[in-house]
Parts: structure tokens; C-alpha cells; sequence
């Protein structure tokens, strides 16, 4: 007995085909061969399970061994083999013919597909569990600073507001509405990541002075305050003859605020922090945040920018967080790029461009 398998298509010729390969078999083989028709659209399992790479395509099973033609001219190829295979059918018709069950075959097929898929769907859903959690941890350990500061800014105000100057009241208004800014920028950092990086990043583009942003953000009251709280120096290098960047000006500050924040964090007591803007190109101002802290090892600085990593050598040590992700996702936003690299011996320069306008 002669088993064989047609694998087509939802073609119009495909009717044609069966038709004459029906009659082909009919002809020369009478009631010594079997031909089951599968159709690769609604049963794509089976295809991938015999290998099937085109269509059409007549795979014999029985007798052994397996063979296939496939392509145009079908029944002229058939033709060619034919007494080969005739011969085999004639030669094995004794032989007790394999059982092969095409609907349970496929059912079988689709189900282990759909076991891989479901397989593949757990292991993300555990990954969003474990970066839920780990936001979890960002959330109590990376907000407490600024609330604290807020906290302290206001019962000051509170239980001494008879002997504040007015000066020093608006000051601490100013550090209290600072970390609240500090707060707000954090919690962005935290939903956008958690988004992913298909989620839609809206940016409102404007010419911008990009050093006057630039100086705004390293005379930001929260950030010298931590600064001092270091006992860090905090450098500028920032010419007065910048050109007009194209860019939105509260995204760029979020990137400026992380960079620098990350340096702060990472920078040693008594450590310095550079901020740098060259006009590297006519197309493109670079800005550079330096600190001379430990640095990013090789291995990783592919990777720190990568969605729901996180740098962390150690238990004791907090991790860069979420926020470069986000900030690559600002960048590349604009059109723009950053990247690390070695800030000499020690440390780590972060650099990203912003398009002249």
C-alpha cells in the first residue's frame, strides 16, 4: 500500500492538483494507495512537524523511507519516481501499513505548540511579577530621601515660622517644592519603565538654550543639598556660545537630574562631578556627566540602558535603577544617542547628543 500526504495551500490550482493526482492514482495504482489531503493554512503544526518547507508538496510515508517532491509540474515529477515507488508499494504490500492519524497527529502538534507558548507566556508573567517587586523595593528606598526632606522643610516652617526670616521661609519653600519636582520626576521614571519600551514616549519639541537648561539644573537647590551632604564638588564646563538644540525641555532635564543624581550616588565622599557641553558636530551638541566613583564594569555597559536592568555588584550596593532606560528611551526620542565609557582609572563618563536646531 502506497501512503501519501498532499500538503497545499488555499490556492484556487489546488483543486485542479488533487483532481489530477487523484486520477493519476487511480490509474496506475487502484485501490493499492491512499492520499490524505492537508492543508498547510488551517493545520500549519503538521507542515512544521514533516518538514514541509513549500507548497505543494507530496510526501510519501509508506513504505520506507520517506521521501517528498514538491514545487511546480507535481505530477510530471510523480511521473518520474513512479516505478520506484510502484515497486516499493508492490514490493511491501505483505507489510502491515503504519497507522498515522492526521487529525489526532495535529491535535497532538497544536497542543504542544500551545503548551510552548503557555510555557513562554509563565516565564514573562514571573518576570513582570519579579520587576513589580523589585519596583516595590526602588519605591521605598529611592522616594524616602526626598519625602524626608520635604517633611523636615515643613514642620521647620511650622514649629518655627515667629522666628524664620522670610528669606530663609522661602528657601525652605523652594527645597520642599524642589524634592516634590525630585518625586514627580522618580514616579515618571518608574510608570515609563514599567510600560516597556513599546509604549508610546510623548515629547513636545522646541529650540532650547541648551546651557541655560543645563546651568538651571546644576544650581537646582536638592541637588547641591546632596552635594553638600557628600562634601562633593560639582564642575561645569559649559561655553556661552552653544547653538539652539531642538529638543523638550522638561525630558532632557529628567535625563540631566538621573545622570547627575547616578553620579552623585556613586561618586565617593569628597568625590567631583563633571558636567560638560561640547558642540561636537554641526548636527549635534553633546552633553557629559563624569564622576570618579567606581565605575561600570566592561561587561555591562551594553546592558545598563536595557529595560528592567539593574547594576548592582553587591547587596550593600544600590543599584543604577530604572531611570536609564528611560533616559535612552528620551534620547533616542530625539533622535539623539548615549552611551558610557571609562572616565580614566576610576569612574564613568555618560554622554548623550541632542540635534542642533
Amino acid at each position: 500500500m502506497l501512503q501519501l500526504l498532499l500538503f497545499i495551500d488555499d490556492r484556487p490550482i489546488t483543486r485542479d492538483l488533487i483532481k489530477e493526482l487523484e486520477e493519476f492514482l487511480h490509474h496506475n495504482l487502484p485501490n493499492q494507495s491512499r492520499l490524505q489531503v492537508i492543508n498547510v493554512s488551517s493545520q500549519p503544526y503538521l507542515a512544521e512537524h514533516f518538514k514541509v518547507i513549500m507548497t505543494p508538496a507530496l510526501l510519501k510515508i509508506n513504505p520506507s523511507p520517506r521521501q517528498v517532491i514538491a514545487g511546480k509540474n507535481l505530477i510530471s515529477q510523480l511521473a518520474d519516481c513512479w516505478k520506484d515507488w510502484q515497486n516499493q508499494a508492490i514490493t511491501n504490500e505483505d507489510k502491515p501499513l503504519d497507522q498515522l492519524d492526521i487529525p489526532y497527529s495535529s491535535e497532538l502538534i497544536r497542543l504542544a505548540d500551545e503548551m510552548f507558548r503557555l510555557s513562554q507566556e509563565k516565564a514573562i508573567l514571573e518576570e513582570e511579577l519579579r520587576f513589580k517587586e523589585r519596583i516595590i523595593a526602588i519605591l521605598a528606598h529611592d522616594l524616602r530621601s526626598p519625602l524626608t526632606a520635604i517633611s523636615l522643610a515643613l514642620e521647620t516652617i511650622e514649629l518655627n515660622h515667629e522666628q524664620l526670616t522670610s528669606d530663609l521661609a522661602m528657601q525652605l519653600f523652594k527645597h520642599a517644592r524642589n524634592q516634590t519636582k525630585a518625586l514627580d520626576i522618580m514616579i515618571t521614571d518608574i510608570l515609563e519603565a514599567s510600560q516597556g519600551s513599546t509604549s508610546e514616549l510623548k515629547i513636545y519639541l522646541q529650540k532650547i538654550q541648551i546651557g541655560e537648561l543645563c546651568k538651571s539644573v546644576v544650581s537646582d537647590y536638592s541637588l547641591i543639598s546632596r552635594l553638600q551632604a557628600k562634601q562633593q564638588a560639582l564642575v561645569t564646563d559649559i561655553p556661552t556660545d552653544l547653538p539652539l538644540v531642538y529638543a523638550d525641555p522638561e525630558r532632557v532635564r529628567q535625563v540631566l537630574i538621573n545622570l547627575i543624581g547616578n553620579a552623585i550616588k556613586y561618586t565617593p565622599i569628597g568625590g567631583e562631578i563633571t558636567v560638560a557641553v561640547l558642540h561636537r558636530t554641526s548636527q549635534k551638541v553633546e552633553i557629559t556627566v563624569t564622576d570618579n566613583g567606581l565605575g561600570i564594569p566592561m561587561k555591562l555597559r551594553d546592558r545598563i540602558f536595557e529595560d528592567r536592568f539593574r547594576v548592582q555588584e553587591n547587596d550593600e550596593q544600590e543599584g543604577y535603577g530604572i531611570g536609564l532606560a528611560v533616559c535612552q528611551r528620551i534620547i533616542r526620542a530625539h533622535y539623539g544617542r548615549i552611551w558610557v565609557d571609562s572616565a580614566g582609572k576610576q569612574g564613568s563618563s555618560f554622554h548623550f547628543t541632542l540635534p542642533v536646531y
